[in-house]
């Protein structure tokens, strides 16, 4: 949104352009946005951070990418958010209840990423970023090329990142807070008169230690591998070196969306398909370095359908929005059970411009069944199977007024939903990354 709508929007919404997000020293997009009043982040080193707002955050806080709701188990404390931020041309952030738009979870607000914007008809762009940072010493690059010939457009874009151990006065190298990445994305699409149409792909592969701080008794130095056979004292060579030690984490996310907006006569039709699969990979054993303790791979189809009507003075959208998704279980472990989630909700929007002011409101109902499936470990049954089923009625009114320039003045009401996720449900077991039960 413009900066003259989000003025005019009664909730309220921060906008940060890529040039604002690339002058902010920051590891990755959590990192950045956690400048900004009233957000905050939970971080576990330098690649992990989970976004918070106004003190909620995991599964309180929505995150929207290209128009598609991000989703890859965002319940752990240890699951960061895979978006990469050397793509991001544009973050939007909606502080208080957002539910009536965007369904359940959005109790806290939204963050939402815009990574492929058109560039002018007839132009061509590149760009080349790079990166340093003393702490960690890391290393990062991002190219990209864009173009537009008579409405056909399209961007590619790749980046790298490498990073050592960071350090603090205490400790001075933390053994084993390296990280990598390798990611790509772009899009292919054609705007016209009747609207537009394009096809959004992206690609994020993150390797990154996870710290565990055991130390030798004797020397105070830090250990690598404890409690295993190979247990020992970690050498300098060991805190210089960028590979990464077990545990550790390996973390795939993509995504594939079909973006497409269509004028029909007065009115816009909105549709957006997408598919993610987000693998999620641990790994503990020192002796078998590849053995996969944990593999989450979590599927998600999202659909949204808008329908933008103008009723007389009235600016109305009529709306349905939601997901389904399934969780496998692959590795040596199991630490919530396999499941399948249906998700769908319907709204409906309204809002009024005035000479100085704005009104809005609007109703959403949302319902949201899991299927989790028995899991037996043994002669033990680990998972029982079941059925929830959850709904509710969220809305929101609000109002803004604009006195005189540069002045407004903001009010709103809302009712948020959030259902209970299916770590909060039924998980059952230990989780080696935050060493709880």
């Amino acid at each position: 949104a413009g900066a003259t709508s989000i003025r005019k929007i009664p909730v309220p919404v921060t906008s940060i352009r890529r040039s604002a997000l690339l002058q902010i020293p920051s590891t990755n997009i959590v990192d950045a946005l956690s400048h900004i009043p009233g957000v905050s982040q939970l971080s576990t080193g330098p690649a992990i951070s989970k976004p918070f707002i106004r003190g909620l955050g995991y599964n309180r806080v929505v995150t929207i990418s290209d128009g598609v709701r991000q989703e890859g188990q965002q319940w752990g404390d240890e699951h960061g958010m895979e978006i990469d931020e050397m793509s991001v041309t544009r973050a939007e952030v909606v502080k208080g209840p957002a539910s009536l738009m965007y369904g359940s979870d959005a109790l806290a607000g939204v963050i939402q990423f815009i990574s492929n914007t058109p560039v002018a008809n007839g132009t061509y762009r590149g760009n080349v970023l790079m990166n340093y940072q003393s702490n960690n010493g890391l290393l990062a690059a991002n190219a990209g090329l864009a173009g537009n010939n008579n409405g056909f457009n399209w961007n590619i874009n790749g980046s790298y990142k490498s990073a050592g151990d960071y350090r603090n006065k205490y400790d001075g190298k933390v053994l084993n807070s390296r990280f990598n990445e390798k990611n790509f994305g772009g899009y292919i699409g054609l705007n016209k008169s009747w609207g537009y149409s394009h096809l959004i792909f992206s690609h994020f592969n993150q390797q990154l230690g996870v710290v565990e701080g055991d130390r030798d008794d004797a020397t105070g130095e830090f250990i690598l591998f404890g409690g295993s056979p190979l247990e020992r004292v970690a050498t300098k060579e060991d805190l210089d070196s960028r590979k990464v030690f077990a545990p550790n984490q390996q973390v795939q996310h993509n995504k594939i969306v079909s973006d497409n907006n269509f004028a029909i006569k007065k009115s816009r039709l909105k549709v957006n398909l997408a598919y993610q699969n987000n693998l999620r990979k641990e790994f503990g054993n020192p002796e078998d370095p590849d053995e996969e303790e944990l593999f989450f791979d979590l599927k998600t189809l999202n659909y949204t359908l808008h329908w933008q009507l103008p009723v007389k003075e009235w600016h109305t959208t009529l709306g349905v929005n939601g997901m389904r998704q399934s969780n496998q279980n692959k590795g040596e472990e199991v630490l919530i059970p396999e499941y399948n989630l249906f998700d769908i909700g319907g709204f409906i929007y309204t809002q009024r411009f005035f000479k100085k002011g704005t009104l809005s409101g609007g109703l959403r109902f949302d319902s949201r069944s899991i299927d989790s499936k028995p899991f037996i470990e043994g002669t033990e049954e680990k998972f029982s199977a079941f059925t929830r089923n959850f709904s509710n009625v969220s809305g929101s009114i609000g109002v803004s007024y604009e006195p005189v320039n540069f002045v407004t003045v903001k009010a709103n009401i809302a009712r948020g939903f959030r259902a209970p996720t299916l770590a909060e449900l039924a998980s059952n077991g230990t989780h080696e990354g935050t060493n709880r039960y």
